[in-house]
């Protein structure tokens, strides 16, 4: 491409975010300099929803980079408001298709012979057209290896000279990075450099076709035994690192909820399987389809095994964008997900900490009890009524944790911004095809069968548990007696009659308590060890429940053997 025209091109874009810069510098920091804060607040959503408008607009008409740009920053709600957010959540590579001419040259010399030779049909007009590349129907040639099996293929084709436009695009944002990085809200929340340099290295994967075509068959393989799920078969003899051959598998959109209707196919029962799916994806296999837009899924119907039974598959394409996920991210994953399934609040708070997504300082008693009210007040809540919450309830819990909100102590490391992106869009297209899809529901099994999983590949895991709450459970009546004490002494300025007697019932009440507790971890560990097969641990768990019922029984009467 010739340099002026990648000049041009970075000038367009450097031009775009310095009246972007221009225009929040003197909304937001001037004019409340001088006094004006009121109008700065009150034209503040207005001006967020116009930027985010242009930023989309400049998108479509330069493609490249920009599409990803502004699809990555629809996922992060932690450092941008609502406004710009939801105004990119829907951008996809709507940009127009790239002439015949230049696809067919860049794909001979790839092939290295004329298209007509290589491939029995190949239509000239595209089927998809995307940022990066675009995708045509074709047939293979009878004699083809995969031809036996099926002809029907497409063919993804990178757009000429993709890759000088993407170096001259991060060259821009990298400029822009700098000048973020210097704002204290945003540079506390995110390492802009670094995530740009994320960006680009995911960008230039996707660029890679060969990768791509094994990012597939790895997907195709966690999920051979899944009935419900497909993945296009490659057709190596027709790939490069520029071209990518494989099975023609479009079908029905998973956003056209009528053709899925008009199929027979339950969208409720589409959604829990997308949801199951990306829950294997992220703490199973640590490998996921990081873009999950309607797009690049499709529901397949296929012939009805029983009667009056319409069997279906989801069908995922373009494995360009994948994310892992390493085991100490997973262990922080999973940790969450237990706490949430389990609404245990503590958990949810500790597993944010294991992760890294809390910033330094954070209140984290604070953020345990607003986890512990968000449970009580809205689990189970399907996306609906989530949706038809009352304001006025939202308002009073934000006026209750008033300074949990307003300090908003969450960053969003870049090695989960492929994963938060994910996890924002799949919200959004299980809510669509059921309105009515219960998360919880959902969540809750999965969260138990994590926890089951663990126990019963190791029982060490659940020995660690055990003796994490004996030691809870044991310091109890301590830290009661420390307290009780301090009432006898008078350090709380409690004066009451018969406090002695109080204090003793209570104290035992208390013991009881711990009792009952200790006894039943036991006796569950004991089921759980013995059932997983580890028959010794298992009766030693169940002699240390029976010691403790014994120590119970003496309690009841008001004495206990080990004092």
């Amino acid at each position: 491409m010739q340099s002026e025209k990648l000049r041009a091109r970075y000038r367009y874009i450097m031009w775009f975010f310095t009246r972007a810069t221009a225009n929040f510098i003197f909304w937001e920091l001037f004019l409340p300099r001088i006094g004006l804060r009121g109008v700065t607040r009150r034209t503040r959503s207005g001006r967020y929803k116009k930027i985010a408008a242009q930023f989309r607009a400049l998108a479509i008409h330069m493609g490249g980079v920009m599409i990803k740009v502004g699809q990555f920053l629809s996922a992060r709600l932690d450092i941008l408001p609502p406004e710009i957010t939801d105004e990119l959540a829907g951008l996809q590579d709507e940009v127009p298709a790239e002439d015949f001419a230049a696809i067919r040259q860049l794909a001979e010399a790839e092939f290295e012979m004329p298209l007509e030779e290589k491939f029995e049909v190949f239509e000239a007009e595209p089927l998809a057209a995307a940022s990066l590349g675009q995708v045509h129907r074709a047939r293979l040639r009878v004699g083809a290896p995969e031809a036996e099996e099926f002809r029907d293929v497409v063919v993804k084709i990178q757009r000429p000279f993709i890759g000088q436009l993407i170096d001259v695009d991060f060259s821009a944002l990298r400029k822009v990075g700098g000048w973020l990085q210097k704002y204290k809200p945003i540079s506390k929340r995110v390492n802009v450099p670094a995530l740009i340099e994320e960006l680009s290295g995911t960008v230039h994967r996707e660029i890679d076709y060969l990768a791509e075509g094994k990012n597939a068959e790895l997907f195709a393989g966690n999920f051979k035994d899944r009935k419900h799920v497909h993945v296009p078969r490659v057709v190596w003899s027709h790939t490069t690192a520029r071209a990518l051959t494989l099975e023609n598998v479009f079908a029905i959109k998973i956003t056209d909820y009528d053709a899925i209707t008009a199929a027979g196919i339950d969208r409720g029962e589409v959604a829990k399987v997308l949801l199951d799916t990306y829950l294997k994806q992220i703490f199973e296999d640590g490998f996921f389809h990081a873009d999950p837009h309607p797009g690049n899924m499709f529901i397949t119907p296929m012939p009805a095994i029983k009667k009056k039974k319409v069997n279906w598959r989801l069908t995922f394409v373009d494995f360009g964008m994948v994310g892992e996920v390493p085991e100490n991210l997973r262990d922080g994953l999973r940790e969450l997900l237990i706490g949430i399934g389990m609404r245990d609040s503590a958990r949810v708070v500790k597993s944010y900490t294991t992760l890294g997504v809390l910033l330094p300082g954070a209140d984290l008693k604070l953020l345990e009890e607003a986890e512990a009210q968000l449970f009580e007040r809205f689990w189970g809540m399907s996306m609906s009524e989530l949706r038809k919450i009352n304001h006025a309830e939202m308002a009073q819990f934000a006026i209750q944790f008033r300074e949990l909100v307003y300090e908003m102590p969450f960053q969003l490391p870049h090695n989960l911004l492929l994963l938060g992106r994910t996890v924002a869009i799949l919200s959004g297209m299980c809510s669509g095809l059921d309105p009515n899809f219960n998360v919880w529901e959902q969540l809750s099994p999965y969260a138990q069968k994590l926890v089951a999983s663990e126990v019963g590949s190791n029982w060490e895991v659940w020995l660690d548990e055990i003796g994490e709450l004996v030691k809870q459970l044991v310091a109890l009546p301590a830290q009661a007696g420390r307290v009780l004490a301090r009432l006898e002494r008078g350090d709380l300025n409690v004066n009451m009659p018969q406090v002695n007697r109080q204090l003793y019932h209570l104290e035992s009440a208390i013991n009881r308590l711990v009792g009952g507790l200790v006894f039943a971890a036991f006796l569950f560990g004991g089921v759980l060890l013995y059932r997983s097969g580890d028959a010794l641990p298992g009766y030693i768990f169940w002699s240390l429940s029976g010691l403790t019922l014994l120590w119970m029984a003496f309690l009841s009467r008001g004495h206990s053997p080990w004092r």
